[in-house]
């Protein structure tokens, strides 16, 4: 009886929910793979609320079996545009360099979280919407982080010691915007309840000229899919 219990319990997933497009994205697809997810998002001293208030309504219209919400002080960190007092870009990113958008250490702590998680509910997939075409050139949104990151949770955990294998998962990381936001709209993604403006006000309005709303914003015209964002300029 135990077994059969085994063999019909449903498979689980911790999906990374910062309440952007992406990360709705691939919560989308997890769901399209039969998995029961349970999603995790971060209250980390970011500019703005706005974004959880976001990946709690793309959780709750997915479905999600369960939704968390991990408060940490970054700010005490510092050095990003996106937890300090460093003005947002809006004039693109320069080649080679790494933007002040990107947030010290930010994938690792939150995949930390997400591989306690995961060994609690008993979870054998991550998934983290991360992206090597358009990742603004974050070192922790490579391929050869997330590789880096999985051995090490394989070595680091009970489920991992006792044959128990972990995965990160990654469905978007070869994707352009444009192919992330076709998939999504074929599994029904509504992006008006998504916030992906660094610096969105507190009803989640965006911008309009930060990178990230620039990349948005051409994703859609590419994807040939109307944004439904509200820009403010």
């Amino acid at each position: 009886m135990v077994a059969e219990n085994a063999l019909n319990a449903p498979k689980k997933a911790i999906v990374l929910l910062s309440g952007g497009l992406d990360s709705a994205t691939v919560l989308a697809i997890a769901q399209a793979e039969g998995y029961e997810c349970h999603t995790l998002s971060f209250d980390y001293g970011q500019r703005h609320r706005s974004e959880l208030d976001a990946a709690e309504r793309v959780s709750k219209a997915f479905g999600a079996q369960s939704h968390r919400v991990m408060s940490m002080n970054m700010r005490a960190i510092g050095g990003s545009a996106l937890t300090d007092d460093i003005d947002v870009p809006v004039t693109g990113v320069e080649e080679g360099r790494i933007p002040v958008t990107y947030v010290p250490a930010r994938n690792t702590i939150f995949l930390a979280y997400a591989l306690g998680l995961a060994e609690v509910v008993e979870a054998d997939d991550i998934f983290i919407g991360v992206n090597a075409v358009d990742y603004s050139g974050y070192p922790d949104c490579r391929p050869e982080f997330i590789e880096a990151f999985e051995a090490m949770a394989n070595l680091a955990t009970k489920a991992g010691v006792e044959g128990h294998r972990l995965r990160v998962r990654t469905p978007l990381m070869t994707l352009s915007k444009a192919d992330i936001i076709r998939q999504g709209h074929r599994l029904g993604v509504d992006y008006s309840q998504t916030v992906s403006c660094y610096q969105a006000n507190e009803f989640g309005q965006a911008c309009g000229v930060c990178d990230s709303c620039r990349l948005r914003k051409q994703g859609f015209a590419e994807a040939g899919v109307l944004d439904p964002t509200i820009y403010r300029v």
